[in-house]
């Protein structure tokens, strides 16, 4: 597949076009499963292969390694948990997937990962005659499953702009800049998402504390200027008690992390992401790391010696 738009470029379609896959886990299984049921011939690789079996059955065809993956495929997307993991999946000499690609292939990550590494990886691609665009996603499991997923692209435009009949299956992809500018959005993001909630579930032992039906006043506030996407997503899961991750608690503190990494190297106090990170990591502390980012509720119910338990209703709010 050639890496720059033309009018002579077919495009790309079920036909014309293989699709690797590398990391099956919450987000990329459900991703897949898009591109299979569009009649894309679909090439999976994951570590754990009971988490690629699913797509196995729906048609997928299995390979042993991220480079075997590439080798039978002209766009190959990742989405795994952490930049090493990127590093290993891609530009492993012996086994990563540029390896297995064919010069005109792509490679496309859609992991949240340091905009440092989406620069390697568009610098190495193109040496080989390939393209590579960072674009990751935000939205979680329920964006991944019902194909809604914010996609932020960085790399070349043209390609970015040629892959769009593949993005289109996932959600709606936005385009932000070079190299690397795909996975400085997604930090900012990330950013906003974290004091979004440490909000929510401040406001949520907050009005538990005054004896306050939680779940009535969080659809009182939920069409109000305190609505929010995190609101809308993890309330009713909190109010659950149901800490199924759509986005782990491990990953979350991984992609903060990264951002205080690049506020450092930019000269940017942002106190908020500081005290969520914190709060976070003191999740993991307690052996919380493989819950979803809404057990953030469990830190301060520590913090304050409370627990919303108690106050759960059979009226929790739409999510």
């Amino acid at each position: 597949m050639a890496t720059t738009t033309s009018s002579a470029e077919p495009t790309l379609s079920p036909s014309n076009t293989r699709v690797g896959w590398i990391g099956t886990g919450v987000m990329g299984r459900s991703m897949c499963s898009h591109l299979i049921k569009a009649g894309y011939t679909l090439t999976v690789f994951n570590r754990t292969l009971s988490k690629a079996q699913p797509l196995l059955d729906m048609g997928a065809h299995l390979a042993h390694s991220p480079q075997a993956v590439a080798a039978q495929s002209d766009v190959v997307f990742s989405i795994v948990g952490y930049p090493s993991d990127v590093r290993s999946v891609l530009l492993d000499p012996s086994s990563g997937a540029l390896a297995g690609l064919r010069s005109g292939g792509v490679l496309v990550d859609m992991t949240t990962s340091e905009p440092s590494l989406a620069s390697e990886i568009s610098s190495s691609a193109a040496a080989k005659g390939c393209a590579a665009i960072d674009a990751p996603v935000s939205g979680g499991d329920l964006g991944a499953r019902n194909g809604t997923l914010a996609i932020f692209a960085g790399g070349d435009e043209s390609v970015v702009n040629r892959l769009n009949p593949l993005f289109s299956l996932l959600g709606k992809v936005n385009y932000m800049g070079g190299p690397g500018r795909g996975q400085f959005a997604k930090l900012a993001n990330q950013i906003t998402i974290a004091s979004t909630m440490v909000g929510l579930v401040e406001g949520m032992v907050y009005a538990h504390k005054a004896g306050l039906d939680v779940a009535l006043f969080l659809k009182a506030i939920s069409t109000g200027a305190a609505g929010s996407r995190s609101l809308d997503l993890y309330a009713a899961r909190i109010l659950k008690r149901d800490f199924e991750p759509g986005f782990f608690v491990n990953h979350f503190v991984k992609d903060l992390g990264i951002c205080l990494k690049e506020c450092q190297n930019m000269s940017l106090a942002l106190p908020g992401l500081a005290l969520a990170q914190q709060l976070y990591v003191s999740l993991k502390a307690h052996g919380e790391g493989n819950l979803g980012t809404q057990a953030l509720i469990l830190a301060l119910e520590r913090l304050n010696n409370v627990s919303l338990e108690s106050s759960v209703t059979a009226s929790a709010p739409a999510s």
